[in-house]
């Protein structure tokens, strides 16, 4: 009989990626498509959601070139996390969508700090909370409906159902992820709650594929529409970590990392919270992402630079150089310190750009290595292993350097691509299904 397949789709910010895999986790198809990117002034930092859209129907276009679509039978998606827009019932987009990184309501964080509790991932400019009172405020007459992230816009648009999304994407718009609700203190900000969309486990069934999509692309009409994650879990899911202790490093425009654990962790002032495991309800994800990583060395350097240079780094001679590796035109820092007003500091700058490029690498394992023992000694248990995700993971001279600085092993992720455990998280989804039918 033919395989069953399971689709993953990653939204990030420059593009759109996704991955087809059969039952056994076998991966047989990918596919990314290039988007353009967002929209920076000052710390507002935008992009049109229609761009997202486009980006997903030309993956889906060339994926079902390459496999046969009347197999799938699960969809799943992830999106960057707090990349937020108000959008209708009928998915019509009312707002452009601020995006992860944007920092622009501070007025809006200051009134969520009056009411959050402390250790609350809806704090700071940075959060979904925030952006949602944002659009409150600028938008008041709006005839929205839902606030959507950047993952359930996509969903909504397979699916036909909005105002849905799932515990991990929500978590930084005030869910309480323990308690697996909405908190009463919400309430006193003043805004629509029925913005806020129902919460679904990651891995649960949002809906069928909508009937003009599955014609559009030539997808079996009975392919469920699983709820999905934000990108940095679908990587973790990607990896093959799958132990209390196991952690995932994503290399890529930022530096974050998740390590497995039985108890959430949650610190505000380090920029630290915990999302539920899709796996199981005693397993949890703790950790947090730097606002520094690949991003600064794209603005320093060209790639032809960097491919150039690479093979001449020493990792085995450190450089002595101590830098913290911000973008150059961001303000603010998330982790392993919330620090709004921290930039970067690249100097001195030596002649040499090789040592320059060693320098940064180095320091953002430092910053690495920090991140993990402030997760150790908050309660996040004894790290076992470190799998590596993301394009920095390539760096062979990097990895030694990440070897030598960090307190366990490290290891290359079986699986890099977010779009991978999307994939893995709509074969879940689907099998949980069928189990629950046997019932």
């Amino acid at each position: 009989m033919p395989e069953d397949l399971f689709l993953g789709l990653d939204i990030g910010t420059g593009g759109v990626r996704g991955s087809v895999i059969d039952a056994r986790g076998h991966e047989l198809a990918w596919r990314s498509v290039a988007m353009p990117p967002p929209v920076q002034n000052d710390k507002q930092i935008m992009q049109d959601a229609q761009i997202w859209l486009q980006a997903a129907e030309q993956c889906l276009h060339a994926l079902g070139q390459q496999v046969d679509f009347q197999r799938l039978r699960a969809i799943s998606v992830d999106g960057t996390s707090a990349s937020v827009l108000l959008c209708r019932d009928d998915g019509a987009a009312m707002t452009a969508a601020l995006m992860y990184n944007d920092s622009s309501s501070q007025a809006q964080a200051a009134r969520i700090a009056e009411y959050a509790p402390p250790d609350s991932t809806a704090r700071g400019a940075s959060s979904s909370l925030a952006k949602l009172l944002h659009f409150r405020d600028a938008y008041p007459k709006l005839a929205a409906t839902h606030l959507c992230h950047q993952a359930d816009f996509v969903s909504g648009w397979l699916s036909g159902r909005f105002g849905v999304s799932d515990e991990n994407n929500c978590l930084k718009l005030g869910y309480d992820a323990a308690g697996r609700r909405w908190p009463d203190w919400l309430q006193q900000l003043d805004f629509p709650q029925d913005w806020l969309p129902q919460a679904l486990r990651p891995g649960e069934v949002i809906g069928a594929i909508h009937a003009e999509q599955a014609k559009r692309f030539g997808i079996a009409g009975d392919c469920l529409i699983i709820a999905g994650t934000t990108d940095s879990i679908a990587a973790f899911i990607a990896s093959g970590a799958d132990q209390p202790g196991d952690a995932v490093t994503s290399l890529g425009s930022t530096l974050v990392l998740k390590q497995l654990t039985t108890q959430p962790v949650f610190s505000a002032e380090h920029g630290i919270y915990s999302h539920r495991y899709y796996a199981a309800d005693n397993l949890w994800l703790a950790g947090g992402a730097s606002n520094c990583g690949g991003r600064v060395l794209q603005q320093l350097f060209s790639q032809e630079q960097l491919d150039a240079m690479t093979p001449k780094l020493q990792p085995n001679q450190p450089t002595g150089l101590r830098y913290y590796p911000l973008p150059l035109d961001q303000t603010g820092e998330r982790f392993p310190l919330a620090d709004a007003q921290r930039k970067a500091e690249l100097s001195p700058r030596p002649d040499d750009d090789v040592m320059f490029f060693q320098g940064i690498l180095e320091s953002l394992a430092d910053i690495e290595a920090q991140g993990y023992a402030l997760l150790a000694s908050l309660g996040a248990g004894k790290l076992r292993r470190i799998f590596t995700a993301g394009g920095g993971g390539r760096n062979r001279a990097w990895h030694t350097i990440r070897g030598q600085r960090l307190p366990a092993p490290v290891l290359q992720a079986e699986h890099s691509e977010a779009s991978y455990g999307a994939a893995r998280l709509a074969l879940h989804g689907w099998r949980n299904t069928l189990s629950q039918q046997d019932r």
